[in-house]
């Protein structure tokens, strides 16, 4: 039982309906706990993936504490290099960065990619994963000389052991584009922007969440670029979008609404 709410959850917070995942989240943790004890993993992992969707929704004062007690009881039962205790690792030093928490973030990344090497094997998807996210902390930190070589290499392993339409891959490309945004680098951000966004509405569909996030992006650099009509256009379009599919209090809703606010300033 628990397992089926565990994926009918996960299902509708790729879709982006996160007030009904959350439900869902916590039926299959309440289910697990029941059935099967606290200490057990796959309670565990019913308490990480709540605790993704409360990340997800933005909702960081209740997802840290529980990712928090969810590693500390994962490195107490499972170990700390049991391949289910890493990813909340990895999703902690996520929600730190998410929060601003740069000083927790990183170390938390750096030490968890060396174990993912060591432990997976530097293909590992998983390792691939956290590869990309620590090169985008390294981003948000202003360390552009360590992040985009890092996000380079990260792209181009994605396209090795993925393939160039795998949904991972086309993140790394997003990132890649907005670390060279935040260098200033336009002409290799806008170029890298589009294709990306080509990419993702036809493998994931105009109404994915990470389409939506992308068209967001784009509009954003054609405002760096000094584009404010395209950026204005292609912004409302995707608030429209965003309100639709997400719902007006999204993450991605919001942050969407604040750069049409930036460009529409007089």
């Amino acid at each position: 039982m628990s397992s089926l709410l565990d994926r009918a959850a996960a299902f509708l917070e790729d879709q982006g309906l996160l007030t009904r995942a959350i439900v869902y989240f916590e039926r299959a943790l309440t289910a697990d706990q029941r059935l099967r004890g606290n200490d057990h993993p796959d309670t565990l992992m019913s308490r990480s993936n709540l605790a993704s969707a409360f990340e997800s929704a933005g909702d960081l004062g209740r997802a840290i504490p529980l990712y928090e007690e969810t590693l500390t009881d994962c490195e107490r039962v499972l170990g700390r290099d049991h391949p289910k205790t890493l990813p909340v690792r990895n999703n902690l030093a996520y929600a730190y960065r998410a929060a601003g928490d740069l000083g927790r973030a990183i170390p938390l990344y750096e030490e968890t990619l060396a174990d993912y090497e060591r432990v997976l094997g530097g293909d590992h998807l998983e390792t691939l994963t956290i590869r990309n996210n620590i090169a985008c902390a390294y981003r948000v930190a202003g360390d552009l000389g360590r992040a985009i070589p890092l996000l380079i290499q990260n792209l181009a392993d994605r396209e090795r052991v993925l393939g160039g339409d795998h949904p991972d891959t086309l993140t790394s490309r997003n990132n890649l584009a907005r670390a060279f945004e935040s260098a200033g680098d336009l002409g290799r951000a806008i170029p890298l922007f589009e294709e990306t966004l080509a990419d993702r509405e036809r493998v994931l569909g105009d109404d994915h969440p990470n389409t939506l996030s992308s068209r967001g992006n784009l509009a954003n650099a054609y405002r760096a670029a000094g584009d404010a009509g395209r950026a204005i256009l292609l912004l409302q379009r995707t608030l429209a979008d965003c309100e639709r599919v997400l719902g007006a209090d999204h993450p991605t809703t919001k942050t969407v609404l604040g750069k049409l606010q930036a460009a529409t300033e007089p």
